[in-house]
Formats: structure tokens, C-alpha cells, sequence
């Protein structure tokens, strides 16, 4: 990130030289560095949560509104592939931000399978994992799960924490059976009857019976598991330890878009469709409308993302009871409070 010298002076030959020096700088505060001053957009790659689909499109609305830019960023957002993947990828540098599961992410760090990766802000207020079937299936509630076929991607945070939620729902999940299929792939499946259900977000609902021409029924991990964040904006601990500053920058950015798309659901559900082809705006529109009864509690008032860390203890505790955690962590681990929005 950039440096503007501070130092006065009189020649634009010398402020010119201090703002090429500046480029090479290790701090990234300044109007420069903002794009307020006409300087280069930082190119920045952001990863979905989990595909395509409308509960990520604030994202798009980010870009297209211009908040990404105003910020000073040029983002290349690039679909996700679920928790797992998504750590992977912001951890080895392919990707400097994206949404997952805190659940998930708890699960990975307290499994051992993953770190260096802090969560950043909140997307979600409370979980929004669930299985998802249709109609005709015979499976309305979760003991019904047993002896059927589920679908999801092998770092899915529903598949990840369905031990747990199956436990805890009464569930024996040595008798549900578990197969491979990737998020664009899912809903298909399900429609065609290779599987009984799929791992899905409550907001995939609209687009379920989009894809299948069914009634989807929804079985909510929320339900049995309380007081769980859903997503959450994650970056490497390096970034978030070498550039705070930009990284509040995205992050305020993000939320802006975030905030305009639960406003405006129609529009973001277009914009969607403008930079992805497959993508149904109506359908779209109908996730985040359902989304936004999840990004606002009551504990966080009006401010979109933040993050509390008796919350992040409470849902530390509900693992940990579940045996679902091989180590010992705390709330700081892995959220920056220092760079998460304030309440």
C-alpha cells in the first residue's frame, strides 16, 4: 500500500519522487491509498460463499454501485466453494477475502485443519445451515434423515457440522449417507431424485424450487442449535496483521453493498444476472429477502458485521459439548475484534 511523505515540499519534482517512493510503502492509509487521489485501484480477489447465488450478490452490488472503487479497490469476485475451500484459498493467497461459515471456520481451527485465517466481520447474525429436501420425499423432520442420501461439497459447513447437529436433533448419522457433488451442482440433483436431500442454506429455498418445480422443505440448523453466527468475512492473519487499515476499507465496502442489497433486493437480483448468466434475479431477489431476517439481531442494532465475543464463546461451548472439537480455543483466535465493526 501506499505512503504519502508528510514531510513540506515546495517542488513538484519532490512530490512527485515522494509519491513514487510512497508506492512501495508498508502502510496503506492516506487519500492515495483510498483512490481518492487518482492513484491505481488495489486489485483485490473475493471469493463467494458458496457459488452463485443471491445470497452473495451484495457483492456484485458492491462492485456495480461503485463502493468497491470508491474505496479504492478493483475486485475480481470469483464463486466458492464452501468453508473449507474458501480458508484454503484466502490462507494461500489466491484469494484475499470471502465469506464462511464461523461454525465451520470454528470447526476447522479446532480441528486442527486449519489457520492463519480471522474473521473480520459478520454477514450473518445467526446461522442459516440446513438440509434441504423437497416435497414427496417423506422427510419432515430430522430423524426422518436416517437411512437417506445427502449431497454436498466435502468442505461444506452443513456437512462438517452435521454430526454435531445431528446429535443434538437425536439423530444416529451413522445412518445417513453422505456423497460428493459441487455447488452448482446440487439443486440438480436433488431435482433428478439422485439424492434425498443436499446440504443448503435456508435462503436457497426460492431457488430450489426454481431448479426442482418443487415444494422445498427446509430443516433448519438454527432449530436445535442456538446462538451460532452465520457467515462471516474471513482474510489471511498476515493481511489482516500487515494492512488493518485496507482491510477495513473492503470491509466497509462490503457492507455497503450489503446493506444496499437487502434494500434493494430486485436490483441486486439483476445485477447478479448481469455478471452471471445462470443466475435468476427473481429468484435472487427472494434469497435476500429471506437473508434479511439473519443479517440483524437484536444485539447488533443497526450496524451491519459486528461480532460478539460472548456469542463466539457460547457457540465454542456448543462444540465443545459435542466432542466436535479436538482443540482447546478462544473467541480471539479467530476474530480481529480490532477490525470488525463496532456496535
Amino acid at each position: 500500500m501506499r505512503r504519502l511523505t508528510r514531510t513540506v515540499a515546495a517542488a513538484a519534482l519532490a512530490t512527485a519522487l515522494a509519491l513514487v517512493s510512497g508506492c512501495s510503502g508498508d502502510s496503506d492509509s492516506g487519500a492515495d491509498a483510498k483512490g481518492g487521489s487518482g492513484g491505481a485501484l488495489e486489485k483485490v480477489t473475493y471469493l463467494t460463499s458458496f457459488g452463485n447465488f443471491g445470497r452473495d450478490s451484495y457483492a456484485w452490488v458492491a462492485k456495480e454501485k461503485g463502493f468497491f472503487k470508491d474505496a479504492g479497490f478493483d475486485v475480481d469476485i470469483k464463486p466458492g466453494q464452501g468453508t473449507g475451500a474458501v480458508i484454503q484459498q484466502v490462507v494461500a493467497g489466491k484469494a484475499q477475502f470471502g465469506p464462511i461459515d464461523l461454525t465451520g471456520g470454528l470447526l476447522q481451527l479446532g480441528g486442527g485443519q486449519a489457520k492463519d485465517f480471522v474473521a473480520v466481520a459478520a454477514i450473518q447474525q445467526r446461522t442459516m445451515a440446513a438440509i434441504a429436501t423437497v416435497e414427496g420425499k417423506g422427510i419432515a423432520s430430522p430423524k426422518d434423515l436416517e437411512g437417506r442420501k445427502l449431497a454436498d461439497t466435502e468442505s461444506s459447513v452443513v456437512r462438517n457440522l452435521f454430526p454435531t447437529y445431528a446429535r443434538m436433533a437425536g439423530v444416529d448419522a451413522s445412518k445417513v449417507t453422505w456423497v460428493n457433488g459441487q455447488a452448482q451442482d446440487l439443486m440438480g440433483m436433488l431435482g433428478s431424485g439422485t439424492v434425498d436431500g443436499i446440504g443448503q442454506f435456508v435462503v436457497g429455498q426460492p431457488t430450489i424450487e426454481t431448479v426442482t418445480k418443487k415444494k422445498a422443505v427446509m430443516l433448519p440448523y438454527s432449530n436445535v442449535m442456538q446462538d451460532l453466527y452465520g457467515n462471516v468475512l474471513i482474510t489471511s492473519s498476515k493481511l489482516a496483521k500487515d494492512k488493518p487499515e485496507m482491510v477495513k476499507r473492503f470491509t466497509a465496502a462490503l457492507m455497503k453493498g450489503l446493506d444496499y442489497a437487502l434494500t434493494n433486493p430486485q436490483e441486486a437480483g439483476d445485477l447478479l444476472k448481469k455478471n452471471v448468466d445462470a443466475a435468476n434475479p427473481t429468484a435472487a431477489a427472494n434469497e435476500l429477502q429471506l437473508m434479511a431476517g439473519y443479517v440483524r439481531s437484536s444485539n447488533s442494532g443497526t450496524q451491519l458485521g459486528t461480532l460478539d465475543s460472548g456469542r463466539v464463546a457460547k457457540s465454542i461451548a456448543i462444540l465443545q459439548g459435542a466432542g466436535a472439537l479436538k482443540e482447546n480455543i478462544t473467541p480471539d483466535q479467530i476474530i480481529d475484534f480490532s477490525l470488525a465493526p463496532k456496535a
